[in-house]
Parts: C-alpha cells; sequence; structure tokens
C-alpha cells in the first residue's frame, strides 16, 4: 500500500515523540547520585555520595592505594558491601563482592560472594569498549555467561553497565555544572542508576572501575 509522503512524515514524528516520552519517564524514575571522590574524614581517602537531595548516602574512608579490600558503607558507617581482591596462580586480579563487612571474625562469609568481577583485557582481537564482567557467585565463567557487562572509558566518567539482554542498568556520566565555564573535572561524577538496579551494588562497581583503571 502506498503511504503518501505527508503521512508518513506525520507518523515518524508520533513515533518519535512517544520515544522521547518514554525516555522522559525512564529518566524520571532513576536515581541521581553525585560521586565525589574525595573522603569526609580527615587523614583519609575515599569516596562520598550523596543524593539529588544533598543528603548523604554512601561513603568509603578505607581507600589508601590500591588496598586488597575495600568496604562501601552508607551515612552512618554501617558497612553495605565488601569487595576483596585475590590473585590466582599469578594471573589477573579478581574482584568478588560480599554483603556487610568481611574480616578476621566473618571469614565465612568468603564462601558466599555476591558476585565476581574481572577487567576484560583485549589480546589482539574482542570489543575494546568493554571494561570489565560481572559474573554471579564466585564462578569466572565464560564472558558469554557474565550477568552484567561494563563498557565505556571510566578514565573519562562514561561507562554503561549492560544486563544479559543489552539492558542499561546503570551509568557513569561527567557532572555538568549549571553555570557556564564551569567544570567538575573527573573527581566529581554522577552515578545514575535505572528502576530495577540496587545503588549500593552499582556503587561497589564504581569503586572497582576506579581500581582497575585510575
Amino acid at each position: 500500500m502506498k503511504v503518501f509522503p505527508r503521512l508518513k512524515s506525520v507518523s515518524r514524528a508520533v513515533h518519535e515523540e512517544q520515544e522521547r516520552e518514554h525516555d522522559d519517564e525512564v529518566k524520571s524514575l532513576c536515581t541521581s547520585l553525585t560521586v565525589w571522590r574525595k573522603s569526609l574524614v580527615m587523614s583519609c581517602k575515599g569516596f562520598t555520595v550523596i543524593d539529588s537531595y544533598g543528603n548523604l548516602v554512601y561513603r568509603v574512608d578505607n581507600y589508601i592505594g590500591r588496598p586488597n579490600e575495600v568496604t562501601l558503607m552508607d551515612a552512618s558507617g554501617k558497612s553495605i558491601l565488601t569487595m576483596c581482591r585475590r590473585r590466582k596462580l599469578g594471573l589477573l586480579d579478581s574482584w568478588f563482592v560480599y554483603e556487610g563487612e568481611v574480616g578476621n571474625q566473618r571469614r565465612s562469609k568468603l564462601e558466599s560472594p555476591i558476585c565476581c568481577v574481572r577487567k576484560h583485557v583485549n589480546i589482539l582481537h574482542g570489543n575494546t569498549n568493554v571494561k570489565a564482567y560481572v559474573y554471579r557467585g564466585a564462578s569466572l565463567s565464560d564472558k558469554r555467561c557474565a550477568a552484567f557487562t561494563i563498557e565505556g572509558s571510566y578514565a573519562h566518567r562514561t561507562c554503561k553497565v549492560l544486563d544479559e539482554c543489552r539492558r542499561v542498568v546503570a551509568e557513569i556520566r561527567r557532572k555538568e555544572a549549571n553555570t557556564k565555564n564551569v567544570s567538575f573535572g573527573i573527581e566529581i561524577f554522577q552515578l545514575i542508576v535505572h528502576p530495577g538496579f540496587d545503588s549500593a551494588f552499582a556503587m561497589a562497581l564504581v569503586l572497582l572501575l576506579d581500581q582497575m583503571f585510575s
């Protein structure tokens, strides 16, 4: 059936408008966090995370050099997630994420991590845009079995976390200033968490990217 150019143009415009409305609806449901690569505690290095209302949400204070253990805390200082670095047979570092605090008193937790994260290394071939793979539990399986894939550039603060269906569940973006000619640089950036994805886990991935690419 022949479609008149005018009707075809109107149909395309309606479709594009519907897509914009859908995108706006999704954006309104997203959680926007501001991440500051600085600890609020004197003599400590870490991260401070605040929400869109200026409230403290997460903090990291034990961040000196490249530690083998990093703890993400809530505003009151309670441990939420702990990331532990492991190296096996001289291979690349793997990071395992556990609930709460993992220390000498809770070594049994090391047997049941939430997930493990491995930095992607491009050797002659592969997707150079991929930065890391996230696997469920403690298994380091084939990249096709990854629960999440992280793509983009952490150095430029432009990353996306994609699920198995290639849907974006979290994003790292440069923070834009409302005033012209003002730049936050890379020490202050945004973490956008899409509906249904845990913001604490998204922040844990930010910490691991910082370990891998800073």
